[in-house]
């Protein structure tokens, strides 16, 4: 190692993230990179360095006697350089504190958060909210945002908000016509793409007859705002979760036709910056957030 180098500040977020919580995935979900980067940033870094960082278990990290001998160092420097550019910032650091980045997809935009922000505004009047809505490839945007919702597979990554089950929607008028005799199978079909509790999982438990199951011919979108809005039309059934209707179910805008309901694999995971990078507006919202939506037992 060249005495007078620095490594790559990448490097050196990636180690104090995966030592803070001795872990590259969740160190992937905090600053919003994937898996395998975090280890080659780490591995760069112990190449650098000449001494490795971590022990690799299986399933687990530890740090060796140089990494937790580094760690301080690192962290004492992001506070040092955290706070050297504060005179420089002014009034602007006092502006960008008050401005919170907020991405979420557009379902979770559109049903859950957008009735609850004046909620939001009433109680934090000093926070001035941008919302991001990405339709394909959040990890694309993810960096530009202070806090982010997103909606996951993935065990570990951030924080878990609520258990979701997926089931069909409809208007009350079309429930009473499905009641009466009337073949949904005829009727338009809508579901998002790319989410694993869909109508034909959904069916497969639903029916309970020895026959083969039949094909559902399904209406595809990119977002659970346009395929549930297509049930608010009275002519269509989509296919919804907890999170996107509980408001419509409560208000009796939309019911359930059916009894069946499934466990969806996917989730909607909060996600915060790290420490360093946070400020007072991320923190407020965070701390919202998780007190409006975060299903108690998971907390």
């Amino acid at each position: 190692m060249q005495k007078s180098a620095l490594p790559p500040l990448t490097w050196l977020r990636a180690f104090e993230a995966a030592a803070r919580h001795l872990s590259f995935t969740a160190a992937a979900s905090e600053l919003h990179l994937t898996q395998s980067a975090i280890s080659q940033h780490v591995r760069s870094l112990e190449t650098f360095l000449g001494r490795p960082m971590f022990e690799r278990h299986n399933r687990a990290l530890s740090l060796t006697e140089d990494g937790a001998n580094y760690l301080p160092v690192v962290r004492e420097a992001f506070n040092v350089l955290t706070a050297g550019a504060q005179p420089f910032a002014g009034s602007s650091n006092m502006e960008r504190a008050r401005k919170v980045t907020l991405q979420c997809n557009m379902g979770f935009a559109t049903f859950r958060l957008a009735p609850r922000l004046s909620a939001l505004v009433e109680s934090h009047p000093q926070i001035s909210l941008n919302i991001v809505t990405p339709v394909w490839d959040p990890e694309k945007t993810a960096q530009l945002a202070d806090v982010e919702i997103r909606f996951t597979q993935a065990e570990g990554f951030g924080t878990r908000l609520a258990r979701e089950s997926a089931f069909p929607v409809c208007t009350p008028a079309l429930a009473s016509r499905i009641a009466a005799g009337e073949n949904w199978h005829s009727l338009p079909l809508f579901d998002c793409v790319g989410v694993l509790a869909n109508w034909q999982s959904w069916l497969a438990e639903h029916d309970d007859s020895s026959e083969p199951l039949p094909t559902l011919k399904v209406h595809m979108a990119s977002s659970f705002a346009i395929s549930i809005n297509a049930a608010f039309s009275g002519e269509a059934l989509a296919m919804a979760h907890d999170s996107l209707v509980s408001d419509a179910l409560a208000q009796g805008r939309l019911v359930k036709p059916f009894d069946t309901t499934i466990p969806m694999p996917e989730f909607y995971a909060l996600f915060q910056p790290a420490p360093h990078m946070r400020t007072s507006a991320s923190r407020a919202l965070t701390q919202w957030l998780i007190d409006e939506f975060a299903d108690p037992a998971l907390r």
